[in-house]
């Protein structure tokens, strides 16, 4: 019998040196966690089990319900045109890309190649948001531009993924409808309910959150979408009332990258087998250096046309290059669905984590912008 607290013991404690790590080497830790995740399951034998799937997709929950409420309404409509129009080439410009890149070149038949694209399409709202929180980069305006670019971005892929290969049933139908109903109601009840229930130790505000964020998830499945859909636009939908209630907003991030973001980052790195690596290191290479090519090409020229700065420009530009939720949705649900294999499935996988370290990296290291809050700003 599987003995649960010395594996939790295990995980946390990799998370732990994760995050010495990041304070020593001012890395995010998000990044640190994806890299001791791949050492630890090459030579530990780290492997993942049904507990630490879920709570790794509660994590990914959670946090891209916190990445939907940082987007400021006032940001997006002042920069309407900016965080649309580069969100949507950051998709378009990789689906296209990869997907010639895989049936052309790779001789990928043309369902494996659309996976490909659209798995390498995606930017990054978990590694962008968690990035960004450590910094404090999330709290100007130039963060809230980058953060509803990456949404534009996501959502493209998840119609893509919809699109293609949804199953349209009665299930999707409710899905939709009720997810709709759901954005239009919260942000007229949710204000009525917290002052009424006020802030207690018993966290009711929290709770309710999580029981609306699962249930719209359990019914993205049933749909056979995703749950991290739902919770972005839910996040969405009630940023206005989070970006005024800082405390409650603080407390949901400390449950999140304290307890559950470790476990969803650490098995993504986990997931990466390095004899696989090796033997389509190529490959893998090509895929993430054609992604980062076609966004660069398409969004680069973008930050030029709305007169960003130039280091604001390229930190952008690599942000936007980043992948690791969606994009490891995305080849999961080729897989499961039977569309790629196994080998195609890690490659895609190991390309899509490389999205998440690389780019980020040359952006934290290079190109991070030196920057005032949106608080600061307003008290000049």
């Amino acid at each position: 019998m599987e003995n649960l607290w010395f594996q939790s013991a295990l995980w946390i404690g990799l998370a732990l040196i994760a995050a010495l790590l990041s304070i020593r080497i001012k890395i995010s830790v998000a990044l640190v966690e994806i890299v001791i995740g791949a050492l630890a399951g090459n030579s530990l034998g780290l492997f993942t089990t049904d507990w630490i799937n879920y709570l790794a997709g509660v994590g990914a929950i959670l946090l891209t319900f916190l990445a939907g409420a940082e987007i400021d309404p006032a940001v997006i409509r002042k920069h309407f045109w900016s965080s649309t129009t580069i969100g949507a080439v950051g998709f378009f410009a990789p689906y296209f890309g990869v997907l010639a890149f895989t049936h052309y070149l790779c001789d990928w038949p043309w369902p494996q190649a659309q996976i490909a694209g659209i798995a390498l399409s995606t930017t990054s709202v978990a590694v962008v948001y968690a990035v960004m929180v450590e910094t404090g980069f999330n709290r100007t305006e130039m963060g809230k531009i980058i953060l509803a670019a990456c949404f534009i971005n996501d959502i493209g892929t998840v119609l893509a993924l919809g699109i293609v290969f949804a199953n349209y049933n009665m299930w999707l139908v409710l899905f939709m409808v009720v997810t709709a109903l759901a954005m239009w109601l919260l942000p007229r009840f949710v204000p009525w309910y917290f002052a009424k229930v006020g802030s207690r130790i018993s966290e009711p505000e929290t709770k309710f959150i999580l029981l609306v964020l699962f249930f719209l998830g359990g019914l993205g499945n049933m749909a056979k979408s995703e749950a991290v859909l739902p919770a972005y636009l839910v996040g969405m939908v009630l940023a206005p009332f989070f970006l005024k209630e800082r405390v409650l907003a603080q407390r949901i991030r400390v449950i999140a990258f304290t307890l559950l973001t470790p476990f969803y980052f650490l098995k993504a790195g986990s997931l990466v087998k390095f004899e696989t690596v090796i033997s389509a290191l190529g490959l893998i290479a090509l895929l993430l250096g054609v992604k980062m090519l076609t966004k660069f090409i398409g969004i680069w020229p973008l930050t030029k046309a709305f007169r960003f700065e130039r280091k604001e420009g390229m930190y952008t530009t690599l942000m936007m290059c980043t992948g690791l939720t969606f994009g490891s949705i995305s080849a999961l649900f080729g897989l499961t669905n039977g569309i790629i294999d196994q080998d195609q499935y890690t490659i895609l996988v190991t390309a899509v984590i490389g999205s998440a370290v690389v780019p980020t990296l040359i952006a934290q290291k290079f190109f991070q912008p030196e920057y005032k809050t949106l608080e600061e700003e307003n008290h000049v």
